[in-house]
């Protein structure tokens, strides 16, 4: 492997017809943006979301686990990454105890994970071992509330994302039902959330995944109903989240049904990019790192069908896009300067993906 080279492990949805086994890698060549051709790197029924230890040496995926009755629940898989070799190795998993989890994310001390489950209104704290295994969950907090005046997808509490803090004090969850963002506090030694707060987002929004400034001073949640892009203010003590703004991530023109899914601001601090699914693009916002607002460039068609899922490369050249229903990878050049995309018309196929995790 050339030092241009750069490995990168993308979930899978593993419908039963057996399309794709699980977790998958790849590379791309960090001079031209060209995707090599993806292969199985492990075995592993719905690893949705992925997400690397701070060391990282150790993969975390989202799985399901056998229950009682014959029933699957939600959890969590541990694999072992030897960079050298890109090899995974499992390490086992641990059941989130409820329904099927949606999003994880490891601590930066490497002692604690946490998962979120979108069915079984859950947000679970595990502890992390010295050698990156799972223990027993230690936190299952289960969110309550009145839904959101969107009756067709706001039934019932749905936290969909957990974001942390850059000082790793708080842990932010994005509530799509109840329009809400629950922040917890983060106990690492004991691998323990707490309440700390509740903040609004705009009746019938649905938040469903956020983002923080690197200076922490600023939250971008994206609202998967409304379309659109929220901008708060952070209190650096306190945590705490005040609304500051809400723009569209679609053209002005557009009319037709659409989603949004994933949020990323860019290492520059200057652009964040948000994808829309059904309308099917990447749009493009400028950003002020001074207020923290931010104002929609352009809106990119992302080279397939539902970008449930995107990411920057480490050096922050290139955005490779997961389109599920087209079961391809798409590249985009990033303009350092301006922030926008050039399509750069590589497309690789992996079966239904939908997580794109760059490895060290």
């Amino acid at each position: 492997m050339s030092a241009a080279s750069q490995p990168i492990f993308i979930g899978t949805y593993t419908p039963k017809d057996g399309s794709s086994k699980g977790i998958y890698s790849l590379h791309l060549d960090s001079v031209t943006g060209k995707l090599g051709e993806a292969t199985v790197a492990a075995t592993t029924p719905a690893p949705t979301f992925l997400e690397m230890h701070p060391n990282g040496r150790v993969l975390y995926a989202l799985a399901e686990v056998p229950a009682a009755d014959s029933k699957i629940a939600g959890g969590v898989a541990a694999f072992s990454y030897e960079p050298k070799t890109g090899a995974l190795t499992s390490l086992g998993v641990q059941s989130s105890g409820g329904g099927m989890t949606t999003h994880l994310v490891a601590d930066a001390t490497g002692k604690m994970l946490i998962t979120v489950a979108y069915g079984g209104n859950q947000v679970t704290a595990f502890p992390l071992n010295s050698d990156g295994t799972v223990g027993p969950r230690t936190t299952v907090i289960t969110h309550s509330g009145t839904p959101g005046p969107n009756t067709k997808r706001q039934d019932k509490p749905h936290p969909h994302s957990v974001t942390l803090s850059p000082d790793n004090r708080f842990a932010y969850v994005c509530d799509l039902t109840l329009d809400k963002i629950f922040c917890y506090a983060l106990n690492t030694a004991t691998a323990t959330l707490t309440p700390a707060g509740e903040f609004a987002a705009l009746p019938g929004a649905g938040p469903r995944h956020s983002k923080i400034s690197n200076d922490g001073k600023f939250f971008y949640a994206i609202n998967e109903l409304g379309n659109t892009l929220a901008v708060y203010s952070r209190d650096l003590t306190s945590g705490a989240l005040t609304p500051l703004q809400s723009e569209t991530s679609l053209p002005a023109d557009f009319a037709a049904e659409s989603i949004t899914a994933e949020v990323r601001i860019h290492p520059n601090g200057k652009f964040v990019y948000a994808s829309n699914r059904g309308h099917d693009s990447i749009a493009v916002f400028s950003r002020n790192p001074d207020s923290g607002l931010v104002a929609l460039i352009e809106v990119v068609p992302c080279g397939g069908k539902h970008p449930r899922n995107f990411n920057l490369s480490p050096d922050a050249k290139w955005l490779v896009c997961a389109n599920r229903d087209t079961n391809n990878l798409t590249v985009f050049k990033i303009d350092a300067i301006t922030g926008k995309l050039t399509d750069t018309k590589q497309s690789v196929t992996v079966p239904q993906p939908v997580c794109v995790l760059f490895a060290p």
